[in-house]
């Protein structure tokens, strides 16, 4: 367990700090016309990414493949909060998030800032917030938490402060289950940290309740189990979206088409995620050219 885990534990800190060399180039410099990549125009696309999030690492490095075989140039900005990317997607610093949450997780930045955003689709349609624990646990519901806290000092360890399952378990989950009166609370830290902890203490064979997400490769690598929400505190399963600035899809009308034809199931998503983080953790667009190699099918279903 530590040798493989502790390889992909790596690959997610690897990916928060790998160094694209990449900046960003807002929609207000572009002035191509929406056509094809070699027309002359200005045609670089910006894609913003939180890189521990591996949904959205993954599915960037996969449209910089596919768009700048067409010609487009594609710039890849990492952004450590989903506050700072809606904003830069909002006012035109971000042309696309390719792989947001914004039916569930992230409802309250769309709320913010939808009016200047465009949805261009869903790419995946069962994404789900977790919390989840050993699959050797006592616990199998986060009802099971109430009058637990001492055995495991009080801690449910989270993720990044502004990401919106840690606003959901903050506003949500902890007092619909009224967590904070038995002694819990949610410490926030980062993905990278989280997967360290979890790790450690499943070496240790120890109890541990982790905040997690589907997908995301850690559910297979980990002998995890989800706990049951029966209160439904943490939403339903959402979309996984194409998330553009306003007026991209005028400017890029074959880019937007192809983004709304775009879809995963869960075994191309889960082979797409193994290959850019656990088999090539420092380089993730070698990871994608192996998956187009699997899948050589998918990027003309994009164009039918």
């Amino acid at each position: 367990m530590i040798g493989t885990t502790s390889k992909r534990i790596g690959a997610a800190t690897a990916a928060l700090t790998l160094t694209l060399g990449l900046t960003a180039c807002g929609s207000g410099e572009q002035s191509g016309d929406g056509g094809d990549g070699g027309d002359g125009g200005d045609q670089t696309i910006t894609m913003g990414i939180i890189p521990s999030w591996t949904d959205g690492l993954s599915t960037a490095y996969l449209w910089k493949n596919i768009l700048e075989a067409d010609g487009y140039t594609v710039e890849i900005e990492e952004i450590n909060d989903a506050a700072p990317l809606y904003t830069g997607l909002a006012e035109g610093d971000i042309d696309v998030y390719p792989s947001a949450w914004p039916e569930v997780t992230h409802k309250s930045y769309m709320d913010k800032y939808g009016d200047d955003i465009e949805d261009l689709g869903a790419y995946y349609d069962d994404a789900k917030l977790t919390m989840a624990v050993p699959e050797d646990s006592d616990l199998t519901s986060i009802e099971d938490l109430v009058g637990k806290s001492a055995d495991y000092d009080g801690k449910i360890v989270g993720i990044e402060a502004g990401a919106g399952l840690t606003k959901a378990v903050q506003e949500q989950v902890i007092p619909q289950y009224g967590l904070e009166e038995d002694g819990w609370e949610l410490q926030t830290s980062s993905t990278p940290a989280m997967l360290n902890a979890l790790e450690e203490a499943v070496d240790a064979e120890e109890d541990i309740v982790v905040t997690l997400w589907r997908p995301f490769w850690a559910n297979n690598s980990f002998p995890v189990r989800d706990l049951e929400d029966p209160k439904g505190a943490l939403g339903e399963a959402e979309g996984l979206h194409e998330l553009a600035t306003t007026g991209f899809s005028e400017e890029f009308p074959e880019v937007a088409e192809m983004m709304a034809n775009a879809k995963l199931d869960d075994e191309q998503y889960g082979t797409l995620e193994d290959q850019v983080v656990n088999q090539n953790p420092d380089d993730p667009a070698a990871g994608v050219e192996a998956w187009l190699a699997e899948n050589p099918d998918w990027v003309d279903s994009l164009k039918s």
